[in-house]
């Protein structure tokens, strides 16, 4: 991981940084230890719970670069257009300085250095812990900037959103099972670039409309997708949000992936969060692949659940009256 291999260019006398100026790092995580960088460095983070992870330990945290960088670091994301975006704003950053770069061989480290060695100078790549890190200088890589898309139906997304490329039909199985009213308070948790909630739009008796993501990127887009006025939007982590007053309705397509590894508590933590938010005649609204084992957990949070889709791939849940721990 990023820790282990700076530990071992530290020792082996190759990290080498800039002796004044600040660094930016771009990506770190929640468990990444950024004290072998120095004091001076801002993290650029937009995932909510790694940001605010990362603050509490006392970082300069923010979702864009401030000021002055005389180097950086780059966290390499899965998305392969996201990892270049952020590469070409970081050498863009710094102008002649270093650009580290810092990935898992899952995450495409190999198949990057082979493309920088075409566009920079790149000096002693080191290889530990499954991954490689690796400093550029001069890199001409501005043409890597990603521009926002439009998708067919004419939504905003950006490289490295959840479904950046297309629709996804779970989503649309969700969306066409949702009832043709729902009154009250709807949250979309879990929200994305704003599919699911564009099409609660068009449902007249909902009073307010909250989007919950944790991704600054994705809400940035249901920004410009959902402009519905009674959208709210939070950029908050779902597991953990609260709402108050209620709602009437959840509706959520949870992720179950933390970077490339299943995870079922994830989906099982945005079940318990509609639960806790949901009034007590509240329903929740749920896809999720047909695999994934959230029966247990519905069965303890809601009184009823009814599986609507009988489809190979995913299945479509509507739970009711979620059941309130005494206080």
């Amino acid at each position: 991981m990023l820790t282990n291999r700076l530990m071992f260019a530290r020792d082996s006398g190759l990290l080498s940084l800039p002796g004044s100026g600040r660094l930016c790092v771009f990506g770190a995580r929640s468990g990444d230890d950024l004290s072998l960088l120095g004091a001076d460095l801002q993290v650029v983070q937009t995932l909510r719970p790694d940001h605010d992870a990362l603050k509490a330990r006392g970082l300069d945290v923010v979702t864009e670069p401030t000021g002055d960088f005389a180097a950086a670091l780059v966290v390499l994301p899965r998305a392969k257009d996201q990892a270049r975006d952020l590469i070409a704003r970081a050498a863009a950053l710094v102008g002649d300085g270093p650009v580290w770069i810092d990935g898992q061989k899952t995450d495409g480290a190999d198949s990057m250095i082979r493309e920088l060695r075409k566009r920079a100078t790149l000096g002693e790549v080191i290889a530990k812990a499954h991954g490689k890190l690796f400093c550029v200088t001069g890199a001409d890589v501005a043409d890597w900037r990603a521009a926002p898309s439009r998708l067919l139906n004419g939504m905003v997304t950006v490289p490295g959103v959840f479904s950046a490329d297309a629709i996804d039909r779970g989503s649309q199985l969700l969306a066409a099972h949702l009832p043709a009213q729902m009154k009250g308070v709807v949250v979309d948790l879990g929200a994305g670039w704003g599919y699911l909630s564009a099409e609660l739009s068009a449902r007249d008796d909902i009073s307010e409309l909250h989007l919950v993501e944790a991704d600054h990127a994705a809400l940035a887009c249901a920004r410009d997708n959902v402009t519905d006025p009674r959208a709210r939007f939070h950029w908050a982590d779902a597991t953990t949000f609260a709402l108050p007053g209620g709602a009437d309705h959840v509706v959520t397509n949870p992720p179950f992936h933390i970077g490339r590894a299943p995870d079922p508590s994830l989906g099982r933590a945005f079940i318990a969060a509609a639960a806790r938010m949901l009034k007590p005649g509240g329903q929740l609204w749920l896809v999720a692949n047909r695999h994934l084992p959230y029966e247990t957990e519905l069965g303890e949070k809601f009184v009823k659940t009814t599986d609507l889709v009988r489809d190979p791939a995913f299945k479509v849940i509507h739970a009711e009256r979620p059941r309130k721990k005494p206080h």
